[in-house]
């Protein structure tokens, strides 16, 4: 049987998950600095599966400040092959209600991190193909599970990647809801790029806690709002991964695994020698 394992970013609450066992809590050190919190392994279903608090636990940690690089960095090596990505959304579109989950298929990057959402530069160039973001095998999973769960959910939509903490202006939104763009939120493009680069699978279930400021017919987004329907998304979360979690095939085989094969363009005999150190399970396979 394989031993890779299957992740889980999440709110921190996710991490309680009925049969979640042998659990322990693992802090990795990695050469772009420290991830969000330590990492909770154990066993879920009969997989070895690893747990990351996104914000840390307490939520402690805004969108911006969150590593994506040693995030994804550690879950790499930690033998992740695969990433569950349960994320807080707003809505843009009236189809899209609090509490409905959204499987999105692409991005849009409104941040200005793009420079912190690579692995690579210091002498070792490469350039992933990114049209097609979300894995698509792991997305179809997702999807049919809540399809059988009967939670109100969505396929496909644009996943707008705004920088935050401030919530959108009346103008931005509008011109995101008016560009039918799906969903709006924080965190997920990083972590998509940078597990891309890893060769992980990644897959976002974009779970809706309000509508955006376009929406005249709804009050504007408040903390406390969110905090309401975070609390029952993270319940409709917690019933989807337990069946999730043993669709997903033992053997890492699908296009993302194989995502770097063609992407590094620097000639092998100039890799310098600290950058092959620092990209460690990146590179790996390649060396």
């Amino acid at each position: 049987m394989s031993n890779h394992r299957i992740g889980i970013i999440g709110g921190s609450g996710l991490y309680n998950l009925e049969g979640f066992t042998d659990q322990n809590w693992t802090s990795v050190d990695t050469p772009f600095g420290k991830p969000s919190d330590a990492f909770l392994t154990g066993k879920l279903e009969g997989r070895d599966v690893v747990f990351l608090p996104r914000h840390a636990r307490g939520h402690r940690l805004m969108p911006a400040e969150l590593n994506h690089r040693a995030n994804i960095w550690a879950m790499k090596s930690l033998g992740v092959k695969w990433i569950i990505s349960v994320s807080a959304v707003g809505s843009l579109q009236p189809q899209y209600h609090p509490c409905d989950i959204v499987f999105i298929d692409q991005f849009v990057d409104r941040t200005k991190q793009s420079r912190n959402h690579t692995f690579f530069g210091q002498g070792i160039v490469a350039h992933i193909a990114f049209a097609h973001p979300i894995c698509e095998n792991l997305r179809q999973i997702l999807l049919k599970t809540a399809q059988e769960h009967e939670v109100p959910c969505h396929d496909g939509g644009s996943y707008v990647n705004m920088e935050g903490p401030a919530f959108s202006t009346k103008a931005e939104s509008l011109l995101n809801h008016h560009a039918e763009c799906a969903v709006i939120g924080m965190t997920n493009l990083g972590e998509a790029k940078c597990a891309r680069e890893a060769e992980i699978s990644y897959a976002t279930m974009a779970m809706v806690t309000d509508y955006d400021a376009w929406n005249e017919d709804h009050d504007h987004v408040t903390v406390e709002q969110v905090i309401e329907y975070l609390h029952r998304n993270t319940g409709t979360a917690r019933k989807l991964l337990t069946s999730i979690i043993p669709k997903i095939p033992e053997e890492a085989n699908w296009p993302a695994h194989d995502a770097l094969k063609n992407a590094v363009i620097t000639q092998r005999d100039v890799w310098p020698q600290d950058t092959i150190d620092k990209l460690g399970p990146i590179l790996e396979r390649y060396l």
